[in-house]
């Protein structure tokens, strides 16, 4: 678990080439007008995490110029234990594949970069989180438990494979029986395995957040909902997973029909309600909501420090600009008692005059970054 010491974009978004370097280990802020590029600076460092980084866009959608050939790409210099990493993601040429290199050698995947970098992020996308479908939460909830169990986005990836192979089967309707039996067996054990890592995560974020003071960030009862993580808290896994086999067996006439599965880990839910009114978080004001969810993504980089003994990189993209002074004042104690590098946005640098002093500030405009401390 390390910071970034400095960051550099190549035909990134709106950048041609931009460098920051000298990066502090603690907050660093990005002021500047809407449609400056804050927000694309934030996704490159995300990127530098497994995943599709804070906007899951497509690669293809990332590069600066449109001329047919993809060479985006962002490399960064990390601190750690172990001294100074050098990592980087991006495409060349025709393919939309993303390659990781670590000290200039290709990795085997993205995977290899959680080894040194965890990010976590709030954007106003995420403000309507819990007024979403349940699949926005669901998504939500599962880059939760990536970033605390990195193996989790693999069995995701297995079971949505297995489902759309046994998706394609049916509706073709020349399905070999023993080819179904066996991607329903696939199905059944790594969507349990995904629903029993969400409920064990659920449980521990719940303890942290109990931790947390609550006098500006609410209390959320916090639980994963859905028909495979409601079995699993009454039945053995094997025993879920056989009911789970034997669910899919009888539901082929109708998902042959609709597609997908009638049930499974993919019709999951995150479930929050405010402690302290008894409330579901869909019926709390817009502040309540968006407290709650600060309140959450900070009891998460507290769960992951305790855990790895570092907190994760933070990524809160115009977090200060809907917070009363109260809250934005405690928020800034919060982060700095964190520890952590924390990348924060702003359109107006008054927002963030409280960190004046104990904060890196940089200026965005036009596609440039200048430091301004």
């Amino acid at each position: 678990m390390s910071f970034i010491s400095s960051l550099k974009l190549s035909n990134f978004r709106c950048y041609d080439s931009a460098r920051l370097d000298d990066l502090s280990s603690g907050l660093i802020v990005l002021s500047g007008a809407n449609g400056a590029g804050k927000t694309n600076v934030l996704e490159a460092v995300s990127l530098l995490s497994p995943g599709r980084g804070l906007r899951t866009a497509r690669t293809s959608d990332i590069q600066k110029n449109d001329e047919g050939v993809n060479n985006w790409a962002v490399a960064a210099s990390v601190q750690g234990v172990g001294g100074e990493t050098r990592i980087g993601t991006g495409v060349e040429g025709q393919s939309d594949k993303r390659l990781v290199r670590i000290n200039g050698v290709n990795a085997k995947g993205q995977n290899a970069l959680a080894d040194y970098l965890a990010c976590i992020w709030l954007t106003p996308q995420m403000d309507r989180l819990f007024m979403e479908s349940s699949r926005e939460r669901r998504r939500f909830l599962d880059r939760m438990v990536f970033a605390f169990y990195p193996g989790h986005s693999g069995r995701v990836t297995r079971y949505e494979n297995a489902m759309g192979q046994r998706s394609r089967l049916l509706k073709e309707g020349r399905a070999d029986p023993a080819w179904l039996d066996g991607l329903e067996a696939q199905m059944a054990e790594t969507g349990v395995s995904i629903a029993a890592a969400r409920l064990d995560f659920t449980a521990r974020l719940q303890r942290a957040c109990e931790k947390e003071d609550h006098a500006h960030f609410p209390l959320a009862r916090i639980r994963a909902g859905g028909t495979i993580e409601e079995l699993l808290t009454s039945a053995p896994a094997l025993e879920v997973e056989d009911m789970f086999k034997y669910q899919l067996k009888q539901t082929r006439p109708t998902d042959a029909i609709t597609g997908g599965a009638a049930t499974g880990p993919h019709k999951g839910d995150l479930i929050v309600h405010m402690a302290e009114k008894q409330m579901p978080a869909d019926q709390c004001s817009t502040g309540e909501q968006k407290a709650l969810l600060i309140g959450m993504v900070l009891a998460h980089a507290r769960l992951i420090g305790a855990e790895r003994g570092a907190p994760p990189i933070l990524l809160l993209d115009e977090v200060a600009a809907h917070l009363d002074e109260g809250r934005r004042g405690a928020l800034y104690e919060i982060l700095q008692e964190l520890g952590g590098q924390v990348w924060l946005t702003g359109t107006e640098e008054s927002l963030f005059r409280a960190i004046q002093g104990k904060a890196q500030f940089f200026k965005v405009a036009e596609a440039a970054i200048i430091p301004l401390s």
